[in-house]
């Protein structure tokens, strides 16, 4: 993806450089992520391998470690595919995310700083501009990187490791249902949150958090008419 690689050239030269196989992983997760392959589409691992420039060893470690993470599931054939979300998995997703994040908000509005809050209203305010111009990808990566950056000030790392893998599991169909209906059909707590935060009111923030992800699966239940 291009934040990736934007990233990488802003880097400073004495970094020390990532093993391919970290790289090609990567570089599959955020198209998984931010949607880029499709819930119910088939790739084939050569093919994967054209597209990222890569060997097929790492393709194949990335795509070991994506099948673990419930992000790709193997269909046979040397294929693998994003797996298709049933209300069901939808349910036990907006279950899990709504007690995994709200508690990771509570836990950074405990701990975060001045500086911290900017920059997360900073991120919504880049998120804002993504939705008034309907850039789809752009809201994606916003979105994403402001629940990242806030579960971060947590100092929780298993339930942010957690709350990562979740969104793995429903960042494709957010895609679908954002390209179905639009930006501006996802509304937000991100604001209350960083309201709250200012007043340092942990559990206003937690609240808020709960309420942001109950209505986001929402919106993706609805969006995909209850996939069975």
């Amino acid at each position: 993806m291009s934040v990736t690689n934007s990233a990488a050239q802003a880097a400073p030269s004495d970094e020390p450089k990532l093993p391919a196989h970290e790289v090609v992983y990567q570089k599959l997760r955020a198209q998984i992520l931010f949607g880029e392959l499709a819930p119910g589409q088939a790739v084939t691992i050569q093919g994967l391998t054209d597209s990222l420039e890569a060997g097929m060893t790492p393709v194949r470690e990335a795509i070991r470690r994506l099948i673990s993470d419930g992000a790709l599931v193997f269909q046979g054939n040397r294929r693998v595919s994003v797996p298709l979300l049933r209300s069901e998995d939808i349910d036990e997703l907006s279950y899990v995310r709504k007690s995994i994040e709200s508690e990771l908000a509570r836990r950074a509005a405990l701990r975060v700083s001045e500086e911290q809050i900017a920059q997360l209203e900073a991120i919504d305010i880049a998120l804002d501009q993504a939705i008034s111009t309907g850039d789809v990808a752009g809201y994606l990566v916003q979105n994403y990187s402001f629940h990242s950056e806030l579960y971060a000030y947590a100092d929780a790392p298993i339930m942010a490791d957690l709350a990562d893998r979740l969104w793995l599991r429903f960042g494709p169909s957010l895609r679908v249902v954002c390209g179905r209906f639009g930006t501006q059909s996802f509304p937000d707590r991100h604001k209350d949150i960083i309201e709250a935060m200012r007043r340092g009111a942990v559990e206003k923030v937690a609240q808020a958090m709960e309420k942001d992800v109950e209505q986001g699966m929402e919106q993706v239940s609805q969006g995909l008419g209850g996939t069975n």
